[in-house]
C-alpha cells in the first residue's frame, strides 16, 4: 500500500472514530464502528486495570531521586502540548534548575532489527542508550532520529537537555547521572507510569476537550475521563478568554483539588524556513497564501491566519506528523505560483520536516506560536518558584 494512500485511510479513520453516536453510516460504517466500540470497552477495562495494579502496587513505580514532572493529557494529539513543555522548561531553567525533557519520540526513525542487533552487540549486551537530542549546549540529531517534538524543543531551549527513549526510566536516570540533570520533564508523560511523578500537570483542549467522549479506538480518549482526578495542574489550552465557565465547573467536579489555568497560544511572528528571516505579524494581512500542515487539529491553525488577515488561496493538509518529501513541496510551490501566492505558510512543527530546497520561487514561512496565561497566572509563578527553591 502506498504511504498517500495510508494517511488517507488514517485520516478517514480518525475522522471517523470521533463521530458521535447517532452517527449515520453505510451498514459496513455502522459495523466497523459497532466492532470499535467493543474494542473500546475493553481497552478502558485495560487502562483501568493497569492504574489497579500500580495503586495496589504491583506494578513498581521507579523513584530517581529528582523532580520529575508530567505534562501530559486525556486525548491523543491536539492540545497544544508543546509550547506548555517548552515554557515550563525555560522557567525551571531560568530559576536555576538543570532541566532535561525526556520524550519517547513519537515517529521517530527506528533503527533495523539488524542494525539494533550489532549495536546491541557492539555494546556487549548492555542496553542501548537514550538518544540525546540535546545535551544542553547543541543540537546532536536531527527531527527524523528524534522526533518532531523533540527537535523542535531542544531547537528552542539551548540550555535544556533533551532526551528520547521509550524507557524514559532509562533516560532520566542517563540525564542525572550523564548530564548532572536535576529536573525532569516528561513530555507526554499523564499515561507515563513507570517513573514516578511529583507533579502532574494535564492539559485540556478548549476547542474540543474530550471528542466523543469515548476512549480509544471508538473515541480520541487514552484513558476514561474521570481519571483526571490524578492531575494537580489542569491547564485548559486554546483559549479566548470566553465561554469557559461550564469546562471549568466539569473539570472542578472531576478534581476539586487540581488548580485550573487558562492559557492560549499566541502567534508571535513568521520566520523563513530556509533562511531564518523574521516578518511581523503585520506581514500577514492582506497577504495571498498557501497553507501546508500535518497536523492534528489544522483548522485552528488556518483560522489563525485568517484572523491576520492572510487569504487562504490553497489549503494541504496532510497526516499528523507526515514526512514530507522533496517532490511534495515543489508541487506545491509550483501550484502556489500558478494561484499567484505570495508565500507559503506551514506551522513550526511542519518546518523541521522540510526538505531542503536549493531553489524555491515562493517565499516559505512558518508561524511561530507561544503560551500566553490568561487565568491562574500569579499562581503558576508561584509554583515555579516553590519547586525550584523548597521551603
Amino acid at each position: 500500500m502506498s504511504f498517500d494512500r495510508r494517511e488517507k485511510i488514517e485520516k478517514y479513520i480518525t475522522t471517523l472514530i470521533q463521530s458521535p453516536d447517532g452517527y449515520k453510516g453505510s451498514r459496513v460504517t455502522m459495523l466497523f464502528l459497532w466492532f470499535l466500540g467493543q474494542l473500546s470497552r475493553l481497552y478502558r477495562a485495560v487502562v483501568q486495570f493497569r492504574h489497579f495494579l500500580y495503586a495496589k502496587g504491583i506494578f513498581r513505580h521507579h523513584t530517581l531521586g529528582c523532580q520529575v514532572i508530567s505534562v501530559g493529557n486525556l486525548t491523543v494529539g491536539g492540545t497544544g502540548k508543546t509550547p506548555v513543555v517548552e515554557i515550563f522548561a525555560r522557567e525551571l531553567q531560568k530559576a536555576g534548575r538543570k532541566v532535561a525533557i525526556l520524550s519517547r519520540g513519537y515517529k521517530k526513525e527506528e533503527l533495523s532489527f539488524w542494525e539494533k542487533f550489532l549495536k546491541r552487540f557492539s555494546m556487549g549486551g548492555l542496553a542501548e542508550p537514550p538518544r540525546v537530542v540535546s545535551d544542553g549546549t547543541k543540537l546532536l540529531l536531527d527531527s527524523a532520529m528524534s522526533g518532531d517534538e523533540p527537535y523542535m524543543l531542544a531547537s528552542n531551549l539551548p540550555n535544556v537537555c533533551v532526551l528520547v527513549d521509550k524507557n524514559r526510566v532509562k533516560s532520566g536516570r542517563y540525564a542525572i547521572n550523564k548530564m548532572g540533570c536535576d529536573t525532569l520533564i516528561l513530555d507526554d508523560g499523564f499515561q507515563y507510569l513507570s517513573l514516578k511523578h511529583r507533579v502532574e500537570i494535564v492539559l485540556v483542549d478548549k476547542t474540543n476537550p474530550f471528542g466523543n467522549e469515548k476512549v480509544l479506538p471508538r473515541g480520541v480518549l487514552r484513558e476514561p475521563i474521570k481519571n483526571i482526578k490524578r492531575a494537580d495542574f489542569i491547564f485548559i489550552t486554546k483559549s479566548d478568554g470566553q465561554g469557559i465557565d461550564e469546562l471549568r465547573n466539569r473539570l472542578t467536579q472531576l478534581n476539586k483539588r487540581a488548580d485550573i489555568i487558562e492559557c492560549r497560544h499566541c502567534a508571535r511572528h513568521l520566520q523563513n524556513v530556509f533562511t531564518a528571516e523574521k516578518k511581523p505579524l503585520e506581514f500577514l494581512n492582506g497577504l495571498k497564501v498557501s497553507v501546508v500542515s500535518g497536523i492534528a487539529v489544522p483548522g485552528g491553525f488556518e483560522s489563525e491566519l485568517e484572523k491576520k488577515g492572510a487569504a487562504i488561496v490553497d489549503r494541504n493538509r496532510f497526516a499528523d506528523h507526515h514526512r514530507y518529501s522533496e517532490q511534495e513541496i515543489i508541487d506545491i510551490v509550483n501550484t502556489s505560483i500558478k494561484l499567484k501566492a505570495d508565500a507559503i505558510i506551514t506551522t513550526e512543527k511542519d518546518a523541521v520536516r522540510f526538505p531542503r530546497l536549493f531553489r524555491c520561487d515562493v517565499p516559505v514561512y512558518f508561524l511561530r506560536v507561544d503560551i500566553e496565561i490568561l487565568s491562574g497566572s500569579e499562581d503558576f509563578h508561584k509554583w515555579i518558584s516553590r519547586i525550584c527553591f523548597k521551603e
